[in-house]
């Protein structure tokens, strides 16, 4: 970190800094990440030695964008587990992850393309989420509402597998929904 980052921003740089990001995370998920900065920092309605302060490339701002939407998945999950009773938190969590995970795919072959470490850079926020399912799956399991067999690392390949597979259909809810339930049917106990 540079020394700049080190200090807290002030509340105008702050704004910005948010502006920018959610622009950003607007204008990458709706057009691809292959947006012009430039195009970015007119959506945030700020210049573009403004995004150039917060983020010197554009690929820190893709790795920026990609660490916050996490974090909002590991708390939205994070939220739903805890108002869901223990039966259904497994599947509402895995329904919000799935949906909430669109492009993410795409954000990460960018960010590789550029030469950075996806898993470094987003180890903190994956590791939430990661924990939290293996919770989940254990509490369910005890519930008998998921497959006793069912294993972390199987469950997260089914994650990853429903991502991708949400990504390929597009934005067309009933086909999704309908997926979605195919899966979370798969792991329950039969």
């Amino acid at each position: 970190m540079t020394g700049t980052q080190d200090r807290p921003l002030r509340a105008d740089a702050a704004r910005n800094r948010a502006r920018l990001l959610d622009a950003a995370t607007e204008v990458f998920t709706t057009r691809g990440v292959g947006v012009p900065t430039e195009e970015i920092a007119r959506a945030a309605g700020v210049g573009v030695g403004t995004l150039f302060r917060h983020f010197p490339t554009k690929e820190a701002l893709l790795e920026a964008v990609m660490v916050r939407r996490l974090e909002a998945i590991a708390a939205g999950a994070a939220r739903v587990a805890a108002e869901s009773a223990p039966a259904e938190a497994l599947s509402a969590c895995f329904r919000l992850i799935a949906e909430q995970s669109a492009g993410k795919n795409a954000f990460a072959q960018a960010l590789t393309a550029a030469g950075v470490d996806v898993h470094t850079s987003l180890r903190a926020p994956s590791t939430a989420i990661r924990e939290l399912l293996a919770d989940l799956l254990r509490r369910a399991q005890l519930a008998g509402t998921a497959r006793p067999e069912l294993t972390l690392p199987e469950l997260l390949a089914l994650l990853v597998g429903t991502t991708t597979a949400l990504d390929q259909l597009g934005p067309d809810p009933a086909a999704r929904k309908h997926v979605l339930t195919v899966l979370l049917d798969g792991l329950r106990p039969h």
